[in-house]
């Protein structure tokens, strides 16, 4: 706890262990060998990923509906898919990949003034948002920033400047790319398009830059440890360094870096993918991750499985919870390889 604490007041995350030019693993951040990533659970199998192309999505009825089965399809088998010809410009993506990598890369007092474990905050910098939870089996390799951008967005003069532009920017577009797939996962679910977007799947957007500094021992630490994500739907955008892995068919695969990758839950028809972010050598490596909820919380709408589809041969598998209860119950337990929905489970 003493060590994690100091680790906790320096405010300069992963990073400031890294420019301060250690050659070891700092002991907080090293995995029991149970825990560690081997390189003999990724798959060698060659997996051919479910790349959706959406252009002409609203033109042409029929290249709407091969869409619809293809989203259905890799929601089911994956909990994932990569999204191309998505609307958003490759300027765009650049830029926030560029604008995230330069809040961590700017000096250590500008960027302290954002760190914070206050998670009412709209725009919050923190090194592993469980570094406390006793339950992780170590701290993770990565440091972090938030943005709470929908539906009440900071002022502008609140974002660190090297982001400051292009956030707005970005948000519109993947709330729009966000929207847009939530009407295909309504549609590939046998329900009318607005259904997901009606419960207010979309009312809520959380963007997080995370940057992972190069290593110099991964074996045996981990950026992200096994999880899946607490939200209705994640927007991923990924540099070009790798280190994401997918679990499927009880092996780890490997995700080539390609912008856009989506999880989604729903009574397990769509798979709520586990995933993790190998540590490595080489860095950094810079991912955005934007995730769609509710509205403002803390709420008292129920979220349970879709009604409209159930019936007695598909009875409910998991109890109705409000976001705020569930957001609670992710947050205390951390990143510790299990999966938050157990605790609903029937």
């Amino acid at each position: 706890m003493s060590e994690l604490k100091a680790f906790d007041d320096t405010k300069a995350g992963v990073k400031g262990l890294v420019d301060a030019g250690i050659t070891k693993v700092p002991q907080i951040f090293i995995l029991p060998p149970k825990n560690r990533p081997e390189s003999l659970d990724t798959s060698e199998k060659q997996f051919i990923f479910p790349v959706i192309d959406l252009e002409g999505i609203d033109e042409d009825p029929i290249k709407h509906k091969e869409i619809v089965d293809k989203v259905r399809d890799a929601s089911e088998t994956w909990g994932f898919f990569q999204v191309v010809n998505h609307g958003i410009p490759t300027s765009v993506l650049e830029a926030m990949l560029q604008g995230t990598r330069e809040f961590f890369e700017q000096d250590i007092e500008v960027k302290k003034q954002y760190y914070t474990r206050d998670i009412t905050k709209k725009v919050v910098h923190t090194s592993n948002f469980d570094l406390y939870s006793p339950s992780v089996p170590a701290a993770n390799w990565r440091d972090s920033l938030f943005f709470s951008m929908a539906p009440n967005p900071p002022s502008p003069e609140e974002f660190p400047r090297p982001c400051r532009g292009i956030l707005m920017d970005y948000s519109k577009h993947v709330m729009e790319l966000g929207c847009s797939l939530l009407g295909l996962l309504s549609e590939g679910l046998g329900l009318d398009r607005c259904h997901l977007e009606d419960m207010d799947c979309a009312e809520g957007l959380g963007v997080v830059g995370h940057y992972y500094p190069p290593c110099p021992q991964p074996e045996l630490t981990i950026g992200t440890n096994k999880h899946s994500d607490n939200d209705f739907i994640t927007v991923l955008l990924q540099d070009d360094i790798g280190g994401l892995q997918v679990l499927h068919q009880n092996q780890w695969v490997d995700v080539p870096p390609t912008p856009g990758a989506i999880v989604l839950i729903s009574n397990d028809k769509y798979l709520s993918v586990e995933h993790r972010v190998l540590s490595n050598k080489v860095g950094p490596r810079i991912s955005v991750a934007c995730f769609f909820s509710t509205g403002p919380l803390p709420s008292s709408k129920l979220y349970g499985p879709i009604a409209e589809l159930l019936s007695e041969d598909n009875p409910p598998k998991y109890c109705a919870t409000t976001v705020n209860a569930f957001s609670d119950y992710f947050r205390k337990k951390g990143l510790d390889g299990t999966s938050a929905l157990l605790h609903l489970k029937i």
